[in-house]
């Protein structure tokens, strides 16, 4: 059986292991009847729904743009649907566990957002979101700037939200914030960044598929499959990036580049 695009492409990846890896940690164990809700919104292939598909639970999975949901679903076997940023398409207190990854920075009011999410989980149950560091004192988000790789370069209304901001938008929505931790340091953000900035400035500019503005990395088979040469390229230099991004290690008291903020309704 052939293994799907997206799994491959997980593999050689370096931010999204990572998140993975800190998901997993998270979450814990999941009943096989508990209802569980993943949000994105563009900047995702599939793939990391899968992965946590295959942590227990019952799963269903909501993106706000439209790009990558019909190929999303088909490796999934599930319909992902569309949500906004102020209507996610379920009712109230309908799941166990709400995970966001990576969306707040993309929508106008993140408040709005994160009430919406309240209001999909249950009382007592679990929200985690995951959100660019939106510190703009860090080296690589000044280095992203002086490039031109601006939050509208990747579709982001903001660089992100800092671990207090986020806290306190999920206090403002009824969210009591519990565990907070940060990912991706230094290495692997430098990294990234030459991955992204590669594919945007170089790659999609020669793609022979339609690319997005805002995507900072192929979002379907067929952009994939229009770059395969520096893919395949990639794929062979992808074991040294793998070694230095591990030099984050270097780093274990710095905040990473990525926030994430765990916590839970209260049961009133």
């Amino acid at each position: 059986m052939t293994t799907p695009w997206q799994l491959l492409m997980f593999r050689k990846t370096l931010k999204k292991q990572q998140r993975l890896a800190v998901l997993k940690r998270l979450l814990g164990n999941i009943d096989r009847d508990e209802q569980c809700l993943l949000v994105t919104c563009g900047d995702n292939n599939g793939a990391i729904n899968y992965y946590l598909s295959q942590l227990g639970g019952q799963w269903s999975f909501a993106d706000l743009e439209d790009t990558c949901r019909a190929e999303m679903s088909e490796l999934l076997g599930t319909e992902v649907l569309q949500g906004s940023p102020d209507s996610l398409p379920y009712e109230d207190g309908r799941f166990d566990r709400v995970i966001t990854i990576d969306v707040h920075e993309h929508v106008r009011d993140p408040v709005q957002f994160t009430r919406e999410v309240s209001r999909v989980a249950r009382a007592g149950g679990q929200v985690i979101c995951t959100v660019p560091n939106g510190d703009e004192s860090k080296l690589a988000v000044r280095l992203k700037h002086a490039l031109g790789m601006t939050p509208d370069e990747y579709g982001h209304m903001r660089v992100g939200l800092t671990i207090p901001e986020l806290s306190d938008i999920m206090w403002q929505c009824g969210v009591t914030p519990g565990e907070c931790s940060t990912f991706s340091r230094l290495f692997t953000e430098l990294l990234e960044l030459s991955i992204n900035f590669a594919y945007v400035r170089i790659l999609a500019p020669r793609s022979t598929v339609h690319v997005e503005k805002g995507q900072i990395a192929p979002a379907t088979g067929d952009q994939l499959r229009s770059m395969k040469n520096s893919y395949r390229m990639y794929s062979l230099i992808y074991p040294l990036y793998w070694l230095i991004s591990r030099l984050d290690a270097l780093l274990p008291f710095t905040e990473g580049y990525v926030v994430v903020v765990a916590g839970r309704r209260p049961v009133v």
